[in-house]
């Protein structure tokens, strides 16, 4: 429970302590100015006023390191990491939790190319795209900024750097990345922590049971559209489903054994695999991350 509690308190939401509607809110106001606004002036990764002044870049550049900072703890083997960070193993879910904890969204994730083994991998991410917290602030402070994290097994082994944010949508659509990356957002489930812990085990690894699951912890009502496909992986034990809620497509990973409670099950899709959203992704995407502390010896 304390574990449960403390990476709740590490991996959040922007609007931490209030419940996420979508569409609703001064967030989803300011979430859809930044969307309208980049798709105004035609220009990926932009925001109010930033073709007239060089933007200050410092505030998203300092949740880009928190974010890579967040990974390293994740990284850390052992039942009890210092800080607030559980190191051990961790599914995607875990980054795009902590992204989206720093106002972003994940563009793409897998092993790092030209890599043989798939020990070393990447993640994209486009940030800036909401200020973490509640408070107002300028929007020339708040750039869209987009950067690439790579990591191996170990705390040590995690980078990150800026990257070019893309100069399109990742679906190939015609408009602004930014536009597409804030409507994603917006579609998310509703509900506090909507990317948290979660224990699985109880529910049977079929439709009805994921959407007992989404209905038991607040993520869906009555009039959501869910539509899944499924896939068995690493055994009896594990299942994987594919998911579109409202549109959005996420993956949802379930699992029995009595370790699982400590992941993250359910996550938003990396956007460049929102257009397909079948089993074989969420199958790739279901690997756990990090090392299992229990069996590092």
């Amino acid at each position: 429970m304390t574990t449960h509690a403390a990476r709740e308190q590490q991996v959040r939401e922007p609007a931490a302590g209030q419940t996420r509607r979508r569409s609703t809110g001064a967030r989803a106001l300011m979430l859809t100015a930044t969307a309208l606004v980049a798709g105004a002036t035609g220009v990926a990764g932009t925001l109010l006023h930033q073709n007239v002044t060089a933007p200050d870049t410092s505030a998203v550049d300092a949740q880009a390191a928190a974010l890579a900072q967040d990974i390293r703890g994740d990284l850390t083997t052992g039942f009890a990491s210092p800080g607030r960070t559980y190191g051990g193993q961790f599914t995607e879910g875990t980054i795009v939790a902590q992204v989206v904890a720093h106002g972003g969204a994940l563009l793409r994730a897998g092993p790092e190319q030209g890599r043989s083994g798939g020990h070393v991998h990447t993640a994209e991410v486009m940030l800036g795209l909401l200020p973490p917290g509640t408070g107002t602030v300028d929007p020339d402070a708040y750039p869209v900024r987009c950067y690439r994290y790579t990591f191996g097994f170990g705390a040590h082994s995690v980078k990150h750097s800026t990257m070019p944010c893309p100069a399109s949508r990742i679906d190939g659509n015609p408009g602004s990345p930014a536009v597409q990356m804030g409507v994603l957002l917006a579609h998310r489930p509703s509900g506090t922590y909507v990317y948290r812990q979660m224990a699985t085990a109880g529910y049977a690894h079929t439709p009805q049971g994921v959407t007992d699951l989404l209905k038991d912890e607040g993520l869906v009502a009555a009039g959501d559209d869910v539509r899944m496909a499924s896939a068995r992986a690493g055994g009896d034990d594990v299942h994987v489903f594919a998911l579109r809620i409202d549109d959005a497509c996420h993956y949802l990973r379930m699992d029995s054994s009595p370790s699982a409670a400590r992941l993250v099950p359910l996550w938003l899709a990396p956007a460049d695999e929102q257009e397909a959203c079948g089993v074989k992704q969420a199958l790739a995407a279901a690997t756990l991350y990090g090392i299992d502390p229990a069996k590092a010896g």
